[in-house]
């Protein structure tokens, strides 16, 4: 049973939150934003920190996103899935394979040091931006799909509040960064208007 008992996670789905190597940059950084949330500003918890580097502050909280997440999904609705490689053409698929082929694709992204170097220094391609925003349009369509589908279980297992900072976080990223385009929020469109005000 995942957490909130949104449905079976068996060892192949169930993924160990992923880190930055210890004394890395990606590490420093996941130190500034674990300080900053605990601040309890969200908008200045999204903002690139000075002086650092826009693809390592992309990179280290597309992996903290991932790990958000990642531990929020669950099943129920058809969704069309193509990773482009594996699966070209659009397949249909329950919500839980959705998401499994969703979070293998991101993973594998984010294990892939051509993608996102784990070196100090090391360039970032040029897709880069785009990579990651392919990430989090992704990572936004289990976020809908949770409100629409698992909201009312998530209030009786009053984890709501922790849902809504974790969505509210996600947000103010991807709108400081302009991550996500507008037209792809439209299933939570009020909500992310709430945010954003």
């Amino acid at each position: 049973m995942s957490l909130f008992g949104l449905g079976n996670r068996n060892q192949k789905t169930f993924r160990p939150k992923k880190s930055a190597p210890s004394g890395s940059k990606g590490a420093q950084l996941q130190r500034h934003i674990d300080a900053t949330l605990g601040s309890g500003n969200l908008r200045e918890a999204v903002r690139l920190p000075p002086g650092e580097d826009l693809n390592e502050w992309l990179a280290v909280n597309t992996v903290d996103f991932f790990n958000q997440v990642n531990i929020l999904y669950g099943p129920k609705y058809e969704y069309r899935w193509a990773d482009g490689v594996a699966i070209k053409k659009p397949i249909e698929v329950s919500a839980p394979k959705y998401v499994e082929y969703l979070m293998d694709w991101i993973e594998a992204q984010l294990d892939n040091e051509s993608i996102f170097p784990q070196k100090l220094g090391a360039p970032f391609p040029p897709n880069f931006q785009d990579v990651v925003k392919t990430i989090f349009k992704r990572l936004f369509r289990v976020y809908a799909h949770i409100y629409h589908s698992h909201f009312q279980k998530i209030v009786s297992l009053k984890e709501e509040a922790h849902l809504n900072t974790c969505f509210k976080h996600f947000v103010l990223f991807t709108w400081e960064f302009r991550l996500i385009d507008k037209g792809e929020l439209a299933p939570l469109y009020e909500l992310v208007e709430s945010i954003l005000q």
